[in-house]
C-alpha cells in the first residue's frame, strides 16, 4: 500500500484518530511513519490529548515548543504501542499547511493522513482548514479522518 506515511499531530482528538488510522496502514505495509507537529499561536485556550494538559492563550513560543515536543513524543509512543516499528518525528515551523506539504516533499512520503479539524477550528471556518489546503496542494495521497 504505502511505504511512507506522514501524520501531522496537533494534540487534538481528530489528530489522535488520524494517527490511529495511519498506524493501521503502516502496520499493513511495514511502512515508515513520520509524525509532524507544528506549534501554532492559538486564539483560545486549548486542552490537548495524551494527558498533556492545556495551552494557555498567553503561552510563550518556548512553552508552545516544549508542549509541542511532548505532543510529538506522546504520538510516537502511541504509534509504537500500536505496533509501528519505523517511527520518525519532526517539529515544523510556520504556516501549518505549507509546513506539512514541505515536509511531505522533503521526506518523499506517499501519503498524508490527517484529522479533518485540529485545534484551530474557529480560524479554519473563516480562512479554510489546514486539511482542505493540504488536500488541494499536496502531490501525494491525502486521507482526511473525521
Amino acid at each position: 500500500m504505502f511505504n511512507t506515511i506522514l501524520v501531522p499531530v496537533d494534540g487534538s482528538e481528530n489528530a489522535k484518530k488520524a494517527l490511529s488510522v495511519a498506524c493501521q496502514l503502516a502496520n499493513q505495509a511495514d511502512a515508515t511513519l513520520h509524525i509532524l507537529h507544528i506549534p501554532e499561536e492559538l486564539s483560545h485556550e486549548t486542552t490537548l490529548v495524551w494527558g498533556i494538559g492545556a495551552i494557555a492563550i498567553e503561552a510563550s513560543r518556548q512553552e508552545r515548543d516544549d508542549i509541542g515536543q511532548q505532543v510529538v513524543e506522546k504520538a510516537a509512543q502511541a504509534a509504537r504501542d500500536k505496533g509501528v516499528t519505523k517511527v520518525e518525528t519532526a517539529i515544523g515551523r510556520g504556516d501549518p499547511a505549507r509546513s506539512i506539504i514541505s515536509e511531505a516533499k522533503t521526506r518523499g512520503v506517499e501519503a498524508i493522513i490527517m484529522g479533518s479539524r485540529g485545534l484551530s477550528d474557529l480560524r479554519g471556518l473563516v480562512v479554510g482548514s489546514v486539511s482542505h489546503k493540504v488536500s488541494h496542494a499536496a502531490e501525494c495521497t491525502v486521507i482526511t479522518v473525521r
